[in-house]
Formats: C-alpha cells, structure tokens, sequence
C-alpha cells in the first residue's frame, strides 16, 4: 500500500510500520499522532490500534509492485528504529528497499543510537538515503551517528525547527531540510535560524530545501524564503562513493 502525499520533499509514503512513542521536543506536537486519531475514526483498519507501534507485515512487499519509478518516504507514521520494531523486521524492509532499485527510499529516523548500533546489520544499497531528524542544537549528536553508517546518502531534518543551531557541521551530509512546525500548537521558527543554515549549506555545498514556516495556518505562511523557494535536492553521482567526513495481517507490540 503506498499513499500520494502533500510532503513537499517525497512523492509517496509507505508505512510498513505505524505508531511511535514520543522521545525529544520536536515530538510534542505530533502530527502523525493527529492524524492516526482520524484514520482510525473513518475506520482504516491499518490504525485501528490508533498510534500504538504496530508491524504491518502484508504491506512490506508492496514497493516490489510498483512498476513506476518514486520518491518514497518510508514510515511516515512511525519510525522505523523504535525499540518495538525487531530488528527481523527492519532487516526484511530494507532487503526490499534494496530488490526495488528503480525506487529512491528516503529513511528518517529520531533514533540515532538504535540506527548507529542495527547500521552494521543492514543492507546499504544506493537508492536508500537516510536521515536523522535534528531539531535544536540539543540533537547534533544525532549527525554523527547517521556518518557512522554505511547510508551512501545522508541527510538532516532540521523540522519542526524549534532553535539556533549555531555550529552545525554539515561533513558528510548530502542534503539538509528546514521546516516549521505546523498545527494548533505549533512553536515558531526564526528567520535568521532559517538563513544560518541556508548559508551553511551554501558555503558547503550542501542542497538546501526549505519545506515551510509552518505555524498555525502553513498555507497561508507559505515556502518562500528572501522571495523565493529552495528546493534543492542531493547530488547523486552513480559510481562514485559519497564519504563522511566524521570518526560512518496487522499486529500490536
């Protein structure tokens, strides 16, 4: 099962796992907590356990049946290194992110430290980029796991953005998203944060994609930045390996 999505960074999302705990700050505001609520409301059987961690076994082939070429995130409901998750489990996602190649899987996860110690476990093929969620200066050592793996492209969500992140040292990262926080709840988010980081990865070479400023009202608030959008995307260039710099049927749990 995959779904078209709104995400304005991917094209699909699949979801062999659904549901999390919350872990950091950026976690407060859930919004894929929010829309478990409703998904089970209107009766979507994969959430009828709302946002408990739950394993969705008839969905993992599904991508093996995709026959036109996509973007997908993976889990976008869930993250796939939760503690509830097996590692059985994981391993047999990412065997068959790495049959259906003519995909691109995009991986984010909160959960560096289980991610650095199940990286060695793991196929990396190319076509699976993975990233680690890094919402306020607090986080940065989630960048140094994610280099310790053996992912050929790495990237940072830097979403919801909730502070400065004044000395981010971007060796090794491919790709950097910025975004807001959105919903009923939603903290702000500072230009200048927004700008310091567009500078680090202008001077670094680094693709820069800002997703929104988020708020209340994201769609009033719009994408633009300095009067354009960012939309920059990893450079992937086939054959040559990218280094990092740094010392690389439903059931409930």
């Amino acid at each position: 099962m995959t779904c078209q999505t709104k995400i304005e960074w991917t094209e699909s999302t699949w979801n062999p796992v659904t549901g999390c705990t919350k872990l950091s700050e950026g976690c407060r505001n859930c919004y894929a907590e929010r829309m478990a609520r409703r998904l089970k409301a209107m009766g979507q059987p994969n959430y009828s356990n709302e946002f408990a961690v739950t394993l969705h076994p008839h969905v993992v082939q599904a991508p093996l049946g995709w026959r036109r070429p996509r973007t997908v995130f993976v889990n976008s409901m869930s993250d796939l290194f939760h503690e509830r998750v097996p590692v059985s489990f994981i391993q047999e996602v990412f065997e068959v992110m790495a049959m259906a190649r003519h995909h691109t899987f995009q991986v984010l996860t909160k959960r560096s430290n289980r991610l650095l110690e199940l990286a060695r476990l793991l196929p990396w093929p190319d076509n699976v980029w993975m990233g680690v969620t890094v919402e306020s200066a607090d986080y940065t050592f989630r960048i140094d796991h994610l280099c310790r793996t053996g992912a050929r492209v790495k990237f940072l969500s830097i979403e919801p953005m909730l502070s400065q992140i004044p000395r981010l040292d971007l060796t090794g990262i491919d790709w950097v998203i910025v975004g807001g926080e959105s919903g009923p709840r939603a903290r702000p988010i500072g230009a200048n944060w927004v700008r310091d980081v567009r500078e680090r990865c202008g001077a670094t070479g680094t693709p820069f994609f800002f997703k929104q400023w988020g708020g209340v009202n994201k769609r009033k608030a719009g994408r633009e930045l300095d009067g354009r959008t960012w939309d920059e995307l990893p450079k992937v260039n086939q054959g040559s390996e990218m280094v990092c710099g740094r010392g690389t049927g439903s059931y409930r749990l």
